[in-house]
């Protein structure tokens, strides 16, 4: 009996030794877009840049979705310092101050959040557009404490001496800032209209140099504009996506559960129709396709620290499916949330969407 006891004990613990390795790889290959060269310098100054080619599209009208995007985006959380500052025109020029809060984690007992404060400068060209984020800072525990991204979330603090972990007491700094740079980036190429790709992150082979990360360029395909005619109103110019040829709408039944694969891409969430007022969102603990109570079902999971407000409150939403290594999603899958069980606290959430529409590469 001893020694069956032992054998039992020994197995529990090579099955916890297990769970835990392979919980520490999860959470390293989550890690990956945040390593080395995620938050980019120039001149020692936190700069993310996203250069936008749009052809066939001029000067004035991609001034004119720019300028109409920054001003919608950056009043939204109703705070006075959050606005344009100036525009010019003839010059293609618009700079905007962001001032919101990024949530770190959220419960009913608690709060983890900062203020992010920052500039958005936009300069606009014919058939192109150039959108910069900089003087990133933070303001955080109701001004308490005070930090600047130079020296909070650059290579050199956020990262170890090898830059193959994330530190840390400052791990929740960088995701959240990066994951927060990306949704900006998104959301602009969608006010121009944008199916876009662009081409995987470089890095300087030498990791003890300064990272040196080139501008990477979003190809835009202008979406189709229309007239919708209204015999009580005047016409109304309208834009609708233009779907690739390669894309395909199918029925919910005719998916196939291994379209979504664990460690092969990234779920982002989107709430909302609005293109110019959407929140979007990665679940960062990932999820699956399947089945329940007879319907197609797509499973998304949240971190703990993720925050889920948005989630709870809407009863409609999209789960796009981007492979690792491609910003062009394989899968879209329109979205009516089921009701789901309770979450315990510090337990990933999980929320359960039955499928109404979907389309795949």
């Amino acid at each position: 009996m001893k020694n069956l006891t032992k054998i039992t004990s020994l197995l529990i613990c090579l099955l916890m030794l297990s769970t835990t390795m392979q919980a520490q790889e999860n959470q390293a290959n989550k890690d990956a877009q945040y390593l080395a060269g995620a938050v980019p310098e120039v001149d020692g100054k936190v700069v993310f840049t996203k250069e936008y080619s749009i052809p066939g599209m001029s000067q004035d009208e991609i001034f004119d979705r720019m300028n109409q995007w920054m001003d919608t985006r950056l009043k939204e959380n109703k705070n006075e310092g959050s606005r344009i500052v100036y525009t010019n025109k003839e010059m293609g020029q618009i700079v905007g101050l962001v001032d919101e809060w990024i949530v770190f984690s959220s419960s009913a007992l608690s709060l983890d959040r900062t203020r992010i404060l920052a500039q958005l400068t936009v300069l606009c060209q014919p058939e192109a557009c150039t959108f910069k984020i900089e003087k990133i800072r933070y303001i955080y525990r109701e001004g308490e404490e005070k930090y600047v991204a130079e020296e909070w979330i650059t290579d050199k603090y956020a990262l170890n001496k090898s830059k193959t972990k994330l530190t840390r007491g400052l791990a929740k700094w960088r995701r959240k800032t990066v994951d927060y740079m990306n949704n900006l980036f998104t959301q602009a190429a969608d006010a121009l209209s944008a199916v876009a790709e662009e081409p995987a992150a470089q890095t300087t082979p030498d990791a003890t140099k300064e990272a040196s990360i080139p501008q990477q360029q979003v190809v835009i395909v202008p979406k189709k504009k229309v007239i919708l005619k209204d015999n009580n109103a005047a016409a109304v110019p309208q834009t609708t996506p233009q779907v690739p040829a390669s894309t395909k709408t199918v029925s919910p039944a005719e998916l196939s559960e291994d379209l979504i694969q664990p460690n092969a891409g990234r779920l982002v969430i989107v709430i909302g129709n609005d293109p110019f007022n959407q929140t979007m969102m990665t679940a960062n603990a990932g999820g699956s396709l399947g089945k329940m109570n007879g319907k197609r079902v797509v499973f998304t999971i949240l971190s703990p620290d993720q925050s889920h407000e948005l989630m709870d409150s809407t009863d409609e939403y999209t789960v796009r499916f981007y492979p690792n290594g491609s910003n062009t999603p394989s899968v879209e899958l329109k979205c009516r949330k089921l009701a789901t069980p309770e979450t315990p606290e510090g337990m990933p959430r999980t929320y359960v969407g039955e499928i109404i529409n979907a389309t795949v590469q």
